[in-house]
């Protein structure tokens, strides 16, 4: 029998993108924060930027080029309007996407928003041996996507398999 697995906290850090939210009005990076250190993964960095492709694609490559960032979590700007930027700006940084991610996500909104979530673009990849979830910017989307997916998959102890555990991996040639 082997050793019960130990939880590995991660070093994540959160970006809201929004044209119009201050921290005290953001709502969606606090609850994602207070998830994250919930479970006694850690905060490195928590970031607000505009709805604009090259402020976003800029935080994001700051972040996955520090070794202490294993994880970005985004919110906002996965619409479909004008201003909805974010899989632009992050698609082209991404190494791996991680289809699955989007299309779960967009499963599990279904019961809640029926079929508005076909206006979901959330994405998730592997960015330089950092993983990235981009997630809509409302409070309840941003609870599903990490109750239901990014929790367990960010769990070492999550079996059959997690994320986690392919880390050491991912920036394997």
């Amino acid at each position: 029998m082997s050793a019960p697995r130990e939880f590995r906290p991660q070093r994540i850090a959160v970006l809201t993108i929004s044209d119009s939210r201050t921290e005290a009005e953001d709502k969606s990076g606090r609850l994602l924060i207070d998830r994250l250190e919930g479970v006694g993964h850690r905060l490195f960095e928590r970031r607000i930027v505009k709805d604009d492709i090259y402020s976003i694609r800029a935080e994001i490559s700051r972040w996955i080029v520090d070794p202490d960032v294993s994880v970005v979590l985004t919110t906002g700007g996965t619409g479909i309007t004008g201003r909805d930027g974010t899989p632009e700006a992050v698609t082209p940084l991404l190494d791996k996407q991680i289809d699955g991610f989007g299309e779960m996500f967009r499963v599990l909104s279904y019961d809640d928003i029926k079929t508005s979530t076909m206006q979901s673009r959330a994405i998730a990849g592997v960015a330089n041996g950092t993983y990235i979830f981009c997630l809509p910017g409302s409070s309840g989307a941003c609870a599903l996507g990490w109750d239901a997916l990014i929790v367990h998959q960010l769990d070492y102890r999550t079996l059959p398999c997690n994320l986690i555990e392919l880390m050491g991996r991912l920036r394997e040639t």
